[in-house]
């Protein structure tokens, strides 16, 4: 009788942990006593104060325990390297910001429940998950565990139609992108015979640059349908601004930061290491994505009068820039979209946490012209949102800039100039949009001021990342220089 081979857990650790204080928290959570509602909003902000150190301590555990190079367990279908480690220390950093910063909003609107840390820690498991997935069995596992956490928080609010509404698109156009995801990898398994990454890759090199069969770009295509739906991009977007505009702001604000960033990781993953071979097939594809994404993300988002619908098109426009590194297939371009990756979650979490201070009476409101006068009223909020704007219209010297700048030179030196200044144009459209909102705080006249209090943990999130962002080209390099390692690691396998 055969003996069982334990695997090596040392690899999987931070997973490992991230699942079992999720568990922890749930079970800590069910077995709480009935109470008052100050007593259930007292265990909601410890809630969210484990959640948020059980996720530092995972990204403790992340650059502690995982080993440099690569580690495979899990017989071959997990990996740990320099490229998941870069990406989970992204996610994991999001996920804790993002719960810091939802506290104030769920006491206010009456949702405050200890549902939405545990759900937020599985979520970001399955992102971990699919990022050292080097299966695509292991990939959807993930993959859908990060996507059944995600469907039920963006229907938190349950009293909320628009929110319902959120969660049911999402559930149902996702479930339709994890088909066309699961049919794609049938058809390259019936082609090649194997699911593994490794394996997979080495019988595509194997045909030295001869043309492959029809049915496994078919696969390949669809494969990558149903990875862009994850990442928004177009022509696969139409969740998004829905989607962002119905769910509550925290969640909003999750969804544009860690589930994207993860989604970015896996196209990268999958595209390089087991189609990397098919190139020249590919390359097209995320041609038109990335071109595609950036235009309309850039002229739809000009008559966005919801900030939320706004951001969820300049996410759409900002995968666009991300996808060119990817269009460009070499190294250089890996380690563009990494550091434009960084750079656009700070950016993009500073952002949200001026959009949650957007509050009139003790309610919530979304409209840009709510923001009118905002200099006025609250002139350090105005400040740091003016910050984010000019950083993501890519205005030098703040963090935007450098990102667009390393991926729009990776585009240049491989040849490719007609997507760059696609890229360029793209972008001086979208300033407008973006120097639209400082407009509205610095030269509007503000009818009713939004309220003055905000909490002590949004300002602080909000201070550090407008200091982040201002203050990235004094010392860059360790931004740079991860980013580097990281995509190294994706090339070599090592």
């Amino acid at each position: 009788m055969p003996v069982a081979v334990v695997p090596n857990l040392v690899p999987a650790m931070p997973e490992i942990f991230l699942a079992l204080a999720a568990m922890a928290l749930l079970m800590l959570g069910v077995f709480q006593r009935e109470a008052d509602k100050a007593a259930v909003i007292r265990f909601n902000r410890l809630a969210i104060r484990l959640g948020a150190l059980a996720l530092l301590l995972a990204l403790l555990l992340v650059v502690t325990i995982s080993a440099r190079g690569a580690v495979l367990t899990f017989d071959g279908m997990f990996i740990s390297d320099d490229f998941a480690i870069f990406f989970k220390v992204l996610i994991l950093l999001a996920s804790a910001f993002s719960l810091i910063v939802a506290q104030d909003y769920l006491e206010l609107n009456g949702i405050a429940r200890f549902e939405f840390v545990v759900l937020v820690l599985f979520a970001a498991t399955g992102m971990m998950l699919m990022i050292s997935a080097n299966d695509f069995i292991a990939l959807y596992l993930g993959l859908e565990m990060q996507s059944l956490a995600l469907y039920v928080i963006a229907s938190f609010h349950r009293d909320s139609v628009r929110s319902v509404e959120a969660g049911l698109k999402y559930f149902v156009l996702g479930a339709l992108a994890s088909g066309m995801l699961l049919y794609g990898v049938s058809l390259v398994y019936g082609y090649v015979g194997a699911t593994g990454f490794d394996a997979i890759g080495a019988v595509l090199r194997d045909l030295h640059g001869a043309v492959p069969p029809t049915g496994l770009i078919v696969g390949l295509v669809f494969v990558a349908a149903g990875l862009a739906f994850k990442v928004s991009a177009v022509p696969f977007h139409m969740w998004t601004p829905d989607v962002y505009q119905g769910a509550p702001t925290p969640v909003t604000a999750f969804f544009a930061l860690a589930p994207k960033a993860a989604a970015i990781a896996l196209l990268l993953r999958v595209m390089i290491e087991p189609f990397g071979a098919l190139l020249a097939q590919w390359q097209q594809l995320i041609l038109f994505i990335s071109m595609a994404s950036m235009v309309l993300g850039a002229f739809a988002a000009i008559g966005q009068s919801n900030i939320k619908r706004l951001m969820a098109y300049s996410s759409i426009s900002n995968v666009g820039y991300a996808l060119i590194g990817l269009a460009v297939g070499g190294e250089e371009g890996i380690r563009g979209v990494l550091i434009y990756m960084a750079i656009y979650l700070v950016m993009t979490l500073g952002t949200f946490t001026c959009i949650l201070c957007m509050r009139r009476r003790e309610q919530m409101v979304e409209g840009i012209s709510d923001l009118a006068g905002l200099s006025r009223t609250n002139p350090m909020i105005a400040l740091a949102l003016a910050i984010f704007m000019f950083s993501m219209a890519g205005i030098p010297p703040l963090a935007g800039f450098f990102g667009k700048l390393y991926i729009f030179l990776a585009a240049v030196d491989r040849g490719l100039y007609t997507l760059a200044i696609v890229g360029v144009l793209s972008s001086v459209v979208a300033a407008f949009y973006y120097l639209r909102i400082v407009k509205v705080m610095y030269f509007d006249e503000a009818a009713d001021p939004l309220d003055r209090a905000s909490s002590t943990e949004i300002r602080l999130v909000m201070l550090v990342s407008a200091i982040v962002i201002v203050l990235f080209f004094v010392y860059p390099e360790p931004i740079l220089s991860s980013a580097g390692t990281a995509a190294a690691s994706l090339f070599s396998g090592g």
